[in-house]
């Protein structure tokens, strides 16, 4: 990694994102996907950054590419697979996988996948990103807005450490592990 100081700004980062081929065309296609409360988030946008910062091409390891959405409207696993059909459609040339989540249904199914209960139900998207299991993580990007609640320092500083939202310790240890492992230099620091 670059020992020079870290950039923090909103603007390095959509520069960052961009450099992916993939999120640039995700996000240049954006309105056709018709997503209510969208966003481009997770490991796509902060992996991309990590990989910058240790002089990798942009999308190295990057396994998926994840869109966050609300629609309160209709909380069926149908539903939520037309939108991810449609986003296929709309994206089947750049051979990625995407993966679409409905953040309006998240409590119904995450004690089922990940053994711990949802505390509630979430009343918009933002309130996904902000539980990502490692705050400098929280990220989620359109092409009209950029959503860092905890900011970019600890992102461009690649410091780990647990979401206080999300306080399930294994989980995040192996979440962190696995980052570690890809980008030796991320720290691991106490909760944030």
């Amino acid at each position: 990694m670059n020992n020079q100081s870290a950039p923090t700004s909103q603007d390095q980062f959509i520069y960052d994102v961009h450099q992916n081929p993939h999120n640039a065309q995700i996000l240049a296609r954006w309105d056709a996907l018709y997503l209510p409360d969208g966003w481009l988030v997770a490991g796509c946008l902060f992996q991309t950054v990590w990989n910058r910062l240790s002089k990798r091409a942009p999308d190295t390891g990057i396994k998926d590419y994840d869109l966050f959405y609300f629609d309160a409207d209709d909380l069926s696993a149908e539903a939520e697979q037309a939108v991810q059909r449609r986003v296929q459609e709309v994206f089947a040339d750049l051979r990625v996988t995407l993966e679409v989540c409905n953040q309006a249904r998240v409590h119904l199914w995450y004690e089922s996948h990940f053994g711990h209960p949802y505390p509630q139900a979430l009343t918009c998207a933002k309130d996904g990103i902000d539980r990502f299991l490692i705050p400098s993580t929280c990220v989620g990007m359109n092409p009209r807005e950029v959503y860092a609640p905890n900011g970019f320092a600890d992102l461009y500083g690649g410091l780990l450490a647990m979401n206080p939202l999300v306080p399930h310790r294994e989980l995040y240890e192996r979440k962190a592990a696995s980052y570690q492992q890809r980008w030796p230099w991320l720290r691991c620091v106490g909760a944030a």
